[in-house]
């Protein structure tokens, strides 16, 4: 990591690069992983399972392994981002994921509720007359439109089962 200043504190384009890389690596080898055990070889049928995917892994591996290699043969690079910059991708980044992980035990309408009402009182700073009415307004509109009028189910939770949606 570099550090121009106190202010501009972070971690480096090169660091962040390597990160990246490597899990893009250890994706593509558990690619291999997987299609060794489906099998790679070729059967009285053709291709098996594992043929084409084994194949994928070993060049995303590669790429993998290329990428790094010019990575470390580069200058320490500039900086990626401040901290504080980062803290505010993550700031949007961890509650988006918490409200994907939850939807299917909590069901879509409750946690868009949750998912809305959270950032537009937290980052928005809006007051709680308007918070209510977007935050209940949108789950219920989302109902109407697709479950009611385009007849296409969405994820239900325990809540929603309750009250019979």
């Amino acid at each position: 990591m570099t550090t121009n200043s106190s202010s501009n504190a972070g971690p480096s384009h090169k660091t962040v690069e390597a990160g990246v890389t490597t899990v893009i690596g250890l994706f593509g080898a558990l690619v291999v992983y997987g299609s060794v055990k489906a099998g790679t070889g070729w059967g009285a049928e053709g291709p098996r399972a594992g043929f084409f995917p084994f194949y994928i892994g070993l060049f995303i591996v590669g790429s993998s392994l290329v990428n790094l290699w010019n990575l470390f043969r580069e200058d320490e690079g500039n900086l990626f981002a401040e901290w504080i910059q980062l803290r505010q991708v993550l700031s949007v980044v961890i509650p988006t994921t918490i409200y994907v992980a939850a939807m299917p035990f909590i069901g879509l309408y409750v946690a868009s509720f949750i998912f809305i009402a959270w950032f537009m009182r937290w980052l928005g700073k809006y007051n709680w007359p308007t918070v209510l009415a977007v935050s209940i307004g949108m789950p219920l509109v989302t109902y109407f439109l697709f479950e009611r009028y385009f007849l296409v189910p969405l994820p239900k939770g325990p809540i929603e089962n309750l009250i019979g949606l």
